[in-house]
């Protein structure tokens, strides 16, 4: 079963085509029930589920019936944390998620400086 953290990719069928996400790989970044959130899917949704799909090339997401998604895997080495934790989970090859320590040492001056030359967010 797909669940939140996975990467999929479209099946083809006409509306897939047309949006222009047939055979794309995204990440799953959600699940809903659509009779409850009036969201609007691509396919059908019989089960009354349907799965968000971000796709990062197209910098933008998607909602799809789970039969127009083919598993690709689990995305290892995906990173969640929240602010201030002392751990982050981290996606396994399995699709389980390992809590592992943060070094919460603030980052030096040249870490500070490397990131930004490179335009990536500040370090924790």
């Amino acid at each position: 079963m797909i669940t939140f953290g996975d990467n999929v990719r479209v099946v083809q069928t006409p509306e897939t085509v047309r949006l222009g996400i047939a055979g794309r790989v995204g990440n799953v970044h959600g699940e809903t029930t659509p009779s409850v959130t009036a969201i609007e899917a691509i396919g059908d949704v019989t089960d009354d589920y349907a799965l968000n799909v971000f796709f990062e090339e197209l910098e933008e997401g998607h909602w799809l019936a789970p039969a127009l998604l083919e598993f690709v895997d689990h995305a290892p080495g995906t990173e969640m944390w929240v602010q201030g934790s002392p751990t982050k989970s981290v996606r396994q090859d399995d699709g389980s998620w390992a809590e592992v320590p943060i070094d919460l040492e603030p980052p030096s001056r040249l870490r500070r400086l490397v990131d930004r030359l490179l335009g990536r967010p500040p370090a924790v």
